[in-house]
């Protein structure tokens, strides 16, 4: 039976188009604000019962990572997705300018040393594949990098490569990637541009960057093309999730992190013999004590 998702899933191997194939505007006809965020709330009790029984097993780890242009709303799914999960098995990190530091290592390491331990679960605000979206659009930032290799077609398949297998390589080794792209539209982003230069509240969130940016949509959309055609793998495959509306864009990453951790079955640890006749040696103590 198709998953009720897989019209937002980059099939591996096949070559898709971001304009053609996924509409950025989608969502359920009869779904209003307040059904989606109803349906969010009960989601997030869902992946809280789901977090337990994944730290206490101890055996998987959930790498998440969120990529897309400016207002697409990486911050704001972030924050609504996660509330109410418990925030010792949970952190998020945030990729921007690399440092003088991270500039001296390969472009993986910053991302590396951030990967989650078994039992967790780690989202990612931008991630490696930056090296591959924005670097490609802006080659010139690879000057800083000093590598040995100018950029080039060959320099792009090298680093696809190199992601995929890093990889395979993390869920070989009990790491699952999910893997989402906000898609918002081109007049989507404007409104909320105009919005946070028209609120006073949210002023805060405009850079004149954005604008710049903005100039390369074309750039960017081919950049995110190329490799969704090149890393969506079976192991880790891309999600296109329509950002135009916030709450169904929410509601929707909630429902896929859900539903692949159901996959993955997380439970509470069995006890032995051993250890169940020493909870209860433990209990009678308890019960035997006056105070």
């Amino acid at each position: 039976m198709p998953d009720k998702f897989d019209k937002f899933l980059v099939p591996p191997g096949k070559i898709i188009s971001l304009r053609q194939d996924y509409d950025p505007s989608f969502r359920p006809n009869d779904l209003n604000s307040e059904e989606a965020e109803g349906k969010l709330k009960h989601g997030i009790k869902v992946l809280a019962e789901l977090q337990g029984r994944l730290a206490a097993q101890d055996t998987y780890s959930v790498l998440i990572i969120f990529q897309a242009l400016d207002a697409a709303g990486k911050d704001g799914t972030i924050k609504h997705v996660m509330t109410g999960i418990n925030p010792q098995g949970c952190s998020v990190h945030s990729f921007k300018a690399p440092s003088t530091e991270e500039l001296d290592h390969d472009y993986l390491w910053r991302c590396a040393k951030r990967l989650p331990e078994r039992g967790h679960i780690t989202i990612f605000n931008r991630s490696y594949y930056e090296e591959v979206l924005i670097v490609r659009v802006h080659p010139e930032l690879l000057e800083k990098q000093h590598l040995p290799i100018k950029a080039s077609p060959k320099l792009w398949q090298q680093r696809f490569e190199q992601i995929n297998n890093f990889e395979k390589y993390l869920t070989d080794n009990g790491t699952m990637i999910l893997k989402f792209y906000l898609n918002i539209s081109k007049e989507e982003q404007k409104r909320r541009f105009l919005e946070r230069i028209e609120n006073p509240d949210k002023n805060w969130k405009f850079a004149s960057a954005d604008l710049v940016e903005r100039n390369y949509w074309k750039n960017y959309m081919k950049a995110y093309e190329e490799c969704f055609n090149n890393t969506s793998t079976k192991w880790a495959p891309w999600y296109v999730i329509p950002a135009d509306y916030k709450p169904y864009a929410r509601l929707a990453v909630a429902d896929i992190i859900n539903s692949k951790l159901k996959e993955l079955d997380p439970k509470y640890p069995t006890l032995s013999k051993q250890q169940m006749k020493q909870l209860k040696s433990a209990k009678e103590l308890l019960l035997g004590q006056t105070r």
